[in-house]
């Protein structure tokens, strides 16, 4: 099947890529992942074609792409298995088309029992907590973006962003790859793509895959 979708993020998940992006027609989230596990794209995976020649997919641009089939996971019920053949390009969208594209859930998946940050996969194992889309596209007025120590834990230091939504704080990892280097700054008025990710130590962290 094919299918053109928007890309909203081609962030990092285990040094290879976490794309998602918004069917052009029904605006449903599609996370184009290699297998039934929701693995990662490789380099070669996320590369499209267009009269210029071989590139790799970046945010805003409508790709058209070839799946194999849907492959939904409990926490990520968007997944979609690509097949071999190359992305296509079909044009791009503007920043102020974004809006046509937001989500306004009421929380980005609060569980009622764990930090903003993160979800109880035992959860979401048991329908307790029904995820029913793993992304959101949402506006922000302010969102603080931070390099938070993890040296208790023999750790690097974590790209983070702090910013309320819908009067709830969160304060989550960043993982796009535009803010592998940055100051510690406020952007004001911006548009983030926010994504459940996969299960780590009994947990899905809540994620910044991309600002705009």
């Amino acid at each position: 099947m094919k299918k053109t979708i928007v890309i909203f993020a081609n962030s990092v998940k285990h040094h290879q890529h976490c794309v998602a992006g918004k069917d052009i027609l029904t605006k449903k989230w599609i996370r184009p992942v290699a297998d039934e596990n929701g693995t990662e794209l490789k380099d070669e995976q996320t590369k499209y074609k267009n009269p210029h020649g071989q590139f790799l997919a970046k945010p805003l641009q409508k790709m058209e792409i070839e799946f194999l089939k849907q492959a939904s996971l409990a926490h990520q019920p968007d997944n979609y298995i690509i097949t071999n053949k190359i992305w296509e390009q079909k044009y791009k969208i503007e920043l102020d088309e974004i809006k046509n594209y937001i989500d306004n859930p009421d929380n980005l998946w609060l569980d009622g029992i764990n930090s903003s940050d993160r979800v109880s996969y035992h959860l979401i194992q048991n329908e307790s907590l029904k995820i029913l889309q793993s992304l959101y596209l949402i506006q922000v007025e302010k969102i603080h973006i931070y390099w938070k120590s993890r040296s208790q834990y023999n750790q690097n230091p974590q790209r983070r962003g702090m910013f309320s939504y819908k009067n709830i704080e969160y304060d989550l990892a960043l993982t796009d790859p535009a803010f592998t280097n940055f100051r510690e700054q406020d952007l004001i008025n911006k548009y983030m793509c926010i994504s459940l990710g996969e299960q780590l130590n009994g947990y899905c962290y809540k994620l910044i895959a991309s600002i705009f």
